[in-house]
């Protein structure tokens, strides 16, 4: 089975982003390897941003086998992500 996928689209300009980054780490932290976290650079990914149509940073989108679940602009919680999260983690 797989696990669910955080992506977030950020940007090393964006203030909301940097409020964003440390919330993802802590959740990461709680959560540890019931899930995967990638972070992605919409200015050195270009291709990615573009494919997943990022308008606005901070963005995150939720994977779940290769399939958009969830999509949140703007800062998240680390309380409301894990809530979303915990769903498709299987045991």
């Amino acid at each position: 089975m797989s696990k669910p996928v955080l992506i977030d689209f950020y940007a090393e300009w964006c203030g909301p982003c940097k409020m964003q980054s440390p919330l993802i780490d802590r959740l990461k932290e709680k959560m540890g390897d019931a899930i995967e976290v990638r972070k992605m650079d919409v200015d050195q990914h270009m291709k990615e941003a573009g494919e997943y149509q990022i308008s606005v940073v901070p963005t995150l989108i939720i994977e779940m086998d290769g399939k958009v679940v969830k999509r949140l602009e703007g800062v998240t919680s680390a309380e409301d992500l894990e809530q979303m999260l915990r769903p498709l983690v299987t045991d």
